[in-house]
């Protein structure tokens, strides 16, 4: 493709956008609504040309939110689509233009220990030296410690559980934040929204007395190299690195981490992984993981005699945690298929028959990896670059 042209649509979808937004704010809504449409049209027209462009995600997301934006214009004003009116003084009152924080961040306590977390040994005993030890001792670490921490690898091997199993580890509080609906989101808005995720995390250390983790989910949705920025983006992301630099400067003894995750380290610009001490590699399940995992997605279900477990975890080499649990509950939804079919679903006390071996090798023959072994040769040679335990 020719990321030239790419650019200047990229661009020209950023000049309507930036001037709808100024007219949002100023009160002039139909022109700004015109000019959401416009970039709408352009992010629309970029993404159908080049189908496989990396930011077409963000883009998707940024013209959902502008036609969002419109319709909450016209119910508030009373303008529809083929025309303006003006409503009676008092109403008709627009919302102002925001990102909701509460839509960004999710504050929980997980509820998942290191031990329900099948394999990954080297990535668990990565994090619990640079997290769990310093929490419960931290005289014995007087040089300090990591807080910034990047899980990288496949999607559906174990990133996010691994981040909230060790939030759970040493009872933190676990801010859960997702890079891509931050950068999809109002300008001004979503440089507020950073530092105030920054302000909850420290007055949450201070006030509770418990360690705080902020969980990025596809970061490099925030922190990715790209030749054009889209409307704000190297402001929310300067702001987003000031903040790093609060939490892990030299001497702070704050009990704040940050974990981010990617499936695409590649994509992650040098100033951002400068602040990341460790870079641990999350990849896919051993043949002994995967055992476990058979033994455990088929706990509650009746499996026949001639089901071989050892057998399911050889032949599904190169398969995700995440695909190894879709072949599970494939599985068993052809088996409970059969049961409706039979007629026999309704009647008191009928169940599916067992499980057999021949079910689950049917259900691998018609679903390959959802990672490639291509893929898998891109993480290992980032790692021999990039990787830091």
């Amino acid at each position: 493709m020719s990321y030239q042209a790419a650019g200047e649509l990229e661009s020209i979808a950023i000049k309507y956008a930036n001037e709808a937004i100024r007219l949002d704010s100023q009160g002039s809504y139909p022109q700004a609504i015109m000019m959401y449409q416009k970039s709408i049209e352009t992010l629309m027209k970029l993404i159908n040309l080049y189908p496989d462009y990396k930011l077409n995600q963000i883009y998707t997301q940024r013209a959902m939110a502008y036609r969002e934006r419109i319709k909450a214009i016209q119910r508030a004003r009373g303008i529809g689509e083929e025309g303006g009116v003006e409503p009676k003084d008092g109403e008709g009152r627009v919302e102002t233009l925001r990102a909701n924080f509460d839509d960004l961040v999710l504050k929980e306590k997980p509820d998942v220990k290191f031990e329900q977390v099948i394999g990954l040994e080297e990535a668990k005993r990565a994090l619990e030296e640079a997290i769990i030890f310093p929490n419960k001792r931290p005289d014995l670490f007087p040089l300090g410690w990591p807080r910034g921490i990047l899980l990288y690898g496949p999607p559906g091997c174990g990133k996010t559980m691994l981040a909230a199993a060790t939030a759970a580890e040493i009872d933190a509080i676990f801010l859960s934040v997702d890079a891509a609906s931050i950068m999809s989101k109002w300008l001004g808005e979503a440089e507020k929204n950073v530092m105030k995720l920054f302000q909850q995390a420290r007055e949450i250390a201070q006030q509770e007395n418990k360690a705080v983790i902020i969980f990025i989910d596809e970061v490099d949705s925030l922190f990715g190299t790209r030749a054009q920025e889209v409307g704000g983006e190297i402001r929310v992301r300067n702001q987003f690195l000031k903040e790093t630099d609060g939490i892990t400067e030299k001497g702070k003894k704050t009990p704040i981490y940050i974990l981010a995750a990617t499936n695409k380290p590649w994509s992650l610009d040098p100033p951002f992984l400068r602040r990341f001490e460790k870079r641990i590699y999350v990849g896919l399940p051993n043949m002994a993981a995967r055992k476990k995992m058979f033994e455990l997605y088929t706990q509650p279900l009746e499996l026949a005699p001639d089901v071989k477990l050892d057998e399911l975890a050889k032949i599904t080499e190169g398969y995700t945690g995440s695909d190894i649990k879709n072949i599970v509950q494939a599985v068993q939804l052809n088996v409970v298929r059969e049961l409706f079919e039979s007629g026999k679903a309704l009647e008191p006390g009928s169940k599916p028959r067992p499980i057999t071996m021949a079910d689950f090798k049917n259900v691998i023959k018609q679903r390959k990896p959802s990672v490639t072994s291509e893929m898998v040769m891109a993480y290992i040679k980032w790692s021999e670059t990039f990787k830091a335990l």
